[in-house]
């Protein structure tokens, strides 16, 4: 069994950055696949980023502003978002699998943190 609890969400202005953090109890990041989705309101869940095995994948719609990162020692995945956008409001979620491969789509998961909200005003 994996908790997964995420961090760092908040208010920021356009153009600002937030750092979310996701910290896992119960089994290491090293075995996992990590992914962050977020959803917005009234709009499904979608893919943001993920890291497996060394190996990262980025949503279109953030790659080269957002970087996913881990922490083995605090086994701990981050998410550094940069040049935030309006658009990029939403709860943020973290995610695992219980396999090494990740997957862009949120049913491929099994576990799952609460979510943390980001807002970015214009």
């Amino acid at each position: 069994q994996v908790q997964l609890v995420e961090s760092g969400g908040g208010l920021v202005q356009a153009g600002g950055s937030l750092r979310l953090s996701c910290t896992a109890s119960g089994r290491t990041f090293r075995s996992v696949a990590v992914g962050w989705f977020r959803q917005a309101p009234g709009k499904e869940r979608e893919f943001v980023a993920a890291w497996s095995n060394g190996i990262t994948s980025y949503a279109n719609s953030v790659k080269g502003r957002f970087t996913i990162s881990r922490d083995n020692a605090a086994n701990t995945v981050y998410l550094q978002m940069n040049s935030l956008k309006p658009e990029d409001t939403a709860v943020y979620y973290c995610a695992a699998r219980k396999i090494i491969y990740y997957s862009l789509s949120p049913k491929d998961y099994d576990y799952w943190g609460q979510g943390t909200q980001v807002t970015v005003s214009s």
